[in-house]
Parts: C-alpha cells; sequence; structure tokens
C-alpha cells in the first residue's frame, strides 16, 4: 500500500510571490483506526486478553491525563512525548485582572520517538494527481460519496469529509454547513465536537 497524496500551495503575499509557485505535498488519509481494532491487533501480538488490554488502555489514559494536568510532558518509549498546550480564551495584557481566569487547555501536543518513526519505515508515496486547490465536486458527486461512506461508517467528521471530498478544511466547512441546513447531515455530537450522522431519508444504500 502507498501513502496517497495531493498538491497544495500555500499563499504567499503579493510582494513575495515567485514567478513558479511552490508546492507543497498533502496526505490523503486513509480511514482511521478504531480503538477496538488497536486492542484486537494488540491482543494478537501478545499474552493478554482483549479484556486485559482494554483495561491497561483505559487506566493509560487516566494515568496520563492525571500527569497532563499537572504540567508533566509524558514519554511512552517508542511512541514519544506528550505535553498540555495553553490558550487563552481572550486578549490578555499586562492590565487584564484575574489573568489566570483566562486560560484553558489548548490541546496536547506530541513529538514521535525515533522508534516509531522507525516503524513506519520508508514510505511508498502515490500522487493523486497535481490539485491546487479543494477539488471541483458536484452536489450530487458528494452525495454519491457520502452514500457510498456511509454505507461502511457508522458516523462522519469533518476531517473525514475533508479526506472524501479531496477539499481543503474551510471548503469542508462550507459545505458541511450546507448539508446540514439542506437536512442531509444531522450533528449527533457536541458543538464543539461534531459528529455527523444521515439526516432522515438520506444516504440510504438501495439494495
Amino acid at each position: 500500500m502507498a501513502i496517497l497524496f495531493d498538491w497544495y500551495e500555500l499563499p504567499e503575499p503579493k510582494d513575495k510571490q515567485r514567478e513558479e509557485k511552490i508546492l507543497h505535498p498533502r496526505i490523503r488519509l486513509n480511514g482511521s483506526t478504531t480503538t477496538d481494532e488497536l486492542r484486537r491487533r494488540i491482543q494478537e501480538r501478545s499474552s493478554l486478553s482483549e479484556t486485559d488490554v482494554s483495561a491497561v488502555l483505559d487506566a493509560l489514559s487516566h494515568v496520563m491525563g492525571e500527569d497532563l494536568a499537572e504540567g508533566r510532558q509524558v514519554h511512552l518509549n517508542g511512541i514519544g512525548y506528550f505535553r498540555p498546550a495553553l490558550t487563552s480564551t481572550e486578549p490578555v495584557t499586562a492590565a487584564t485582572k484575574r489573568k489566570t481566569t483566562k486560560i484553558k487547555l489548548k490541546g496536547i501536543k506530541f513529538r514521535a520517538d525515533q522508534a516509531l518513526k522507525n516503524e513506519i519505515g520508508s514510505i511508498k508515496a502515490k500522487p493523486l494527481g497535481l490539485n491546487e486547490h479543494s477539488q471541483k465536486l458536484s452536489d450530487e458527486e458528494i452525495d454519491k460519496r457520502l452514500t457510498n461512506y456511509f454505507s461502511t461508517h457508522q458516523f462522519l467528521t469533518r476531517s473525514d469529509f475533508q479526506s472524501l471530498c479531496g477539499m481543503m478544511r474551510s471548503t469542508a466547512q462550507l459545505q458541511i454547513r450546507r448539508l446540514r441546513d439542506e437536512g442531509k447531515l444531522e450533528n449527533a455530537g457536541k458543538l464543539n465536537q461534531p459528529i455527523y450522522v444521515p439526516g432522515s431519508g438520506y444516504y440510504i444504500v438501495n439494495k
């Protein structure tokens, strides 16, 4: 198997634009691996039962969360380093009062160990063709791809939609908003963590 990718351009200021634009490779994600699949494959490579693997993964999540909440960096040997990153909820200046109440968790940063990179080894990359911008798909083509997708998947994330349709993030968000307005997609998750499912009567495979 090869890693699929396409090319895109980074926008440049007019005073720095080159005669020949620089292209950058962008991976096209090949689906995702669930915890259930990881648990099964780990069990096959060890003497642990799937229940034991589940218990270890659950305990690992809790222990890592406790240490990250204390501002510690967590290192999993052979995997990499995890550390918390912060951001402010609003612009903060030296004169801002109660600055500590303006802080929230931005996310968890990750830096891979060399051992993990070695597991990947030399990659085989297959270009999907020169694509400077998001693919220009018709509404009908998007519907066909979603019908095919939901025939094997229960839900869809923004990144899934982005990969499925070969779109930039901003274009994918606009299309998802359109599909929600038309009732074709519904958010079954949280407002800030949306998970999309087909709207009533849409994306059903006729057998």
